[in-house]
């Protein structure tokens, strides 16, 4: 597919809209509107048998959500994925990861954006201070019992995305070491 022509629809701190126009393979024309946004960091902190979570206020769905941590960095795009994670982990939790290993990436929503995350394992846990935020003042966190999580996931208590594929790739890393 070749792109032809780029207009920016939209812009905010946070995220862009491109309205991309383009020639697919078979000569036809067509029109792509794109959201783009940082990539973000996602992180399982992980302590035992316990993965620790964050609960926030998502205005586009009207709920509160438990979800793992993660963020960007709109002010650093040349930030490297594991500071990132750190700092998300930080910021969010107060906690320090003595290990961050990388899971995989994931894709937001590739029919609509380029935004891309990558999921970090956190191990050998150290707590501190939450250092959040204006926009996440409203959050809480907390430890969960892995099979507390499997239970939060049945009942769609934990749904967003991003958290649900994470675990998979966090369970799948369990299986395969």
């Amino acid at each position: 597919m070749q792109t032809l022509s780029t207009r920016q629809v939209y812009t905010n701190a946070w995220m862009s809209v491109r309205e991309d126009r383009v020639r697919r393979g078979d000569g036809s024309s067509g029109i792509y509107s794109v959201v783009d946004k940082p990539d973000y960091a996602l992180i399982i902190p992980l302590d035992g048998d316990r993965v620790h979570l964050v609960e926030q206020y998502r205005y586009p769905v009207a709920a509160r959500r438990w979800e793992f941590p993660a963020g960007t960095a709109p002010d650093r795009p040349d930030i490297e994925p594991a500071a990132l994670a750190a700092r998300e982990l930080r910021e969010e939790t107060g906690l320090v990861a003595g290990r961050l290993h990388l899971l995989g990436v994931l894709d937001v929503a590739p029919g609509m954006s380029a935004q891309r995350g990558r999921v970090f394992l956190a191990t050998d846990i150290v707590a501190g201070h939450a250092e959040r935020e204006h926009t996440e003042q409203d959050m809480h966190s907390a430890w969960f019992t892995l099979a507390d999580l499997d239970g939060m996931l049945r009942s769609g208590e934990v749904c967003d995305a991003q958290s649900v594929a994470a675990y998979a790739l966090f369970r799948l890393h369990e299986r395969t070491g």
